[in-house]
């Protein structure tokens, strides 16, 4: 008889809240940034594990402002 694992936490529902944290988190600023895509790259140029990522893999090379 096979047996499963006790699921620990909902993939879903942690998704959806965080989802949810950024989206509260650009309303409250929302008039700070020309646009939804200008947030999240402010936001992203804050974050210490995105600069690593952007300089082990090359940056923001031919993406559009």
């Amino acid at each position: 008889m096979a047996t499963t694992k006790t699921k620990t936490f909902d993939c879903v529902e942690m998704k959806n809240r965080i989802q949810a944290k950024i989206l509260a988190d650009y309303e409250a600023h929302k008039d700070e940034f020309p646009s939804f895509l200008a947030f999240i790259r402010a936001r992203n140029r804050r974050s210490a594990w995105v600069r690593r990522m952007e300089r082990k893999f090359g940056g923001r090379e031919g993406q559009q402002s």
